[in-house]
């Protein structure tokens, strides 16, 4: 059974995240992610390093559904992953997402422009560790879109995000 319920949420416990001049706020705890490529705005030599609070300070979105990597109805949260690329703005029509075992997808930018993917941070209110496929994991809208859920859409969904790069 999957349960169909979405909620977009504007995070506002940190400072948002807004590039002025083409630079980005630097980041205060440790970096869990960095998207390079053909962006316009970094933070650190041409690369856009994120902190679990900068991610958090992005349009996010909240997935209550299941899968096929764990069992039963998670809640899946984080942020809309155009919001990130709004963030550092991105010029590229594809991202290639890796993950911290060397594992790589190619995302079209038009999956993140046509459905709320998001970069998951946590399920079920908890902040997803590395051990449970974090710190971060592509997850796409199979609550309002049940035709994603499909084998090519499962190869996108890349769960230990540690990069993305925008070509």
């Amino acid at each position: 059974m999957r349960i169909f319920r979405n909620l977009v949420l504007l995070s506002t416990l940190s400072a948002p995240v807004a590039a002025i001049a083409g630079e980005l706020p630097m980041p205060t705890e440790p970096v869990i992610l960095v998207v390079a490529g053909d962006i316009e705005n970094s933070n650190v030599d041409g690369e856009a390093h994120f902190d679990l609070p900068m991610l958090d300070a992005l349009a996010a979105r909240e997935t209550v559904i299941e899968t096929p990597w764990y069992e039963g109805v998670k809640n899946f949260e984080g942020p809309l992953i155009s919001a990130l690329m709004d963030a550092v703005g991105a010029r590229g029509d594809t991202l290639r997402v890796a993950a911290l075992n060397d594992y790589s997808a190619e995302i079209p930018r038009g999956d993140i422009e046509d459905y709320p993917v998001i970069l998951a941070t946590r399920i079920d209110g908890k902040i997803i560790s590395v051990r449970d496929k974090g710190p971060a994991f592509v997850i796409y809208p199979f609550d309002d879109f049940p035709s994603l859920y499909n084998e090519m859409i499962f190869g996108r969904s890349v769960w230990q995000v540690s990069s993305i790069d925008v070509f």
